[in-house]
């Protein structure tokens, strides 16, 4: 039975500090990951096979919102390329992390054309696991590859702080067997047909991508900028504890900088080294996150989700949606913020990356 990964330890006052349990649960629970769609891909040497940036309606993936990609190394070995031409050799054991799913490529000896076909997928034995079979009969590589889908991910700094690949091994270091533990489930479940296993597929997904994340943070060097570094930051990740357990607050840098103890100036450096924007900035992201979430998975009344979040009146709040989103809240609603229209969206705050 999988449990969920351990939360981050805390640290006292001065020394490098875990992302607390309570900031980075919330910012993930706010997200509302769900895992959907899997394929189990039988490729054989020689082969180079593309994954598109955005899907043929006639593909399983087309109706997801914002997607996120795993794919497990089952058997054998090839060559990952990522969108910003990053080439990776993995091999089994491998876990690779693609937090926003670009083209990408996997590659494996002398093939003379790089093929995207959605005719190559077919709906397997398992209901929700789809099945490739590809290539030029050779050595074969297993790929297994799941998908997570949120409308909310844009949003979230959390994931537009990651790297675009995340590459981990599941027998690697002496915490590997809580992600081999995973996989072996994941690969099970694919392989059997038994009552229950979509849901269960989507569920160990989930969990896979949390610890994942958790293993990317404790590993981020010294120097490196965005969210999970601010949370393992003594200062900043105490004030954005702070302003993640109250977001309705009416927030002071000040009166923030006395929470968190330190000064004014010290938290609003630090906030800008680590993030690129100073608290408040912060807080109104955050707020729109929460936001987005209520308006998606809710019918609770504007007037009422703009309270709760801190703004005294609609009009108020929906400018502040407007101006993060690029669009009102009753679009986004509506469905407005799927993937195709999401994915162009300059949003005001930059991305740093944390590697």
């Amino acid at each position: 039975m999988i449990e969920t990964p351990p939360s981050f330890a805390e640290a006292p006052f001065g020394a490098p500090a875990q992302p607390t349990p309570d900031t980075l649960s919330e910012m993930l629970r706010s997200v509302r990951l769900t895992g959907a769609v899997f394929l189990n891909a039988r490729l054989s040497a020689p082969f180079a096979i593309a994954s598109p940036r955005r899907y043929d309606a006639r593909m399983p993936m087309a109706h997801l919102r914002h997607i996120s990609v795993f794919h497990l190394v089952v058997e054998g070995s090839c060559t990952l390329e990522t969108a910003g031409g990053e080439a990776r050799d993995v091999a089994a054991g491998d876990v690779l992390l693609l937090p926003f799913a670009d083209e990408h490529r996997f590659y494996k000896g002398d093939a003379k054309d790089i093929v995207f076909d959605p005719r190559l997928i077919r709906q397997g034995p398992i209901e929700g696991v789809w099945t490739v079979d590809h290539g030029g009969g050779g050595p074969r590589t297993r790929l297994v590859c799941g998908f997570l889908e949120s409308a909310e991910m844009l949003l979230a700094p959390v994931f537009r702080s990651l790297p675009e690949l995340l590459v981990e091994s599941a027998g690697d270091g002496p915490v590997g067997g809580q992600l081999a533990a995973m996989v072996g489930d994941i690969l099970h479940l694919v392989d059997t047909d038994t009552p229950g296993t979509q849901a269960m597929l989507g569920r160990l997904m989930e969990l896979l991508f949390v610890e994942v994340l958790r293993r990317h943070a404790s590993r981020l060097p010294t120097g490196s900028k965005g969210l999970l570094a601010a949370l393992n930051d003594p200062l900043v990740g105490r004030a954005l504890q702070l302003l993640h357990s109250e977001p309705a607050r009416r927030w002071t840098v000040d009166e923030l900088a006395r929470a968190a103890g330190a000064s004014r100036t010290v938290l609003a450096e630090r906030f800008n080294e680590l993030l690129g924007r100073p608290p408040i900035d912060y807080l109104t992201s955050w707020r729109i996150q929460l936001a987005a979430d209520r308006l998606r998975n809710s019918r609770d009344a504007l007037a009422r989700i703009a309270g709760d979040i801190g703004y005294e009146s609609e009009a108020a709040f929906a400018r502040a949606f407007k101006r993060v989103t690029g669009m009102t809240p009753g679009r986004w609603r509506d469905g407005g913020g799927d993937n195709r229209q999401l994915m162009p969206i300059q949003f005001k705050d930059p991305i740093h990356p944390t590697g």
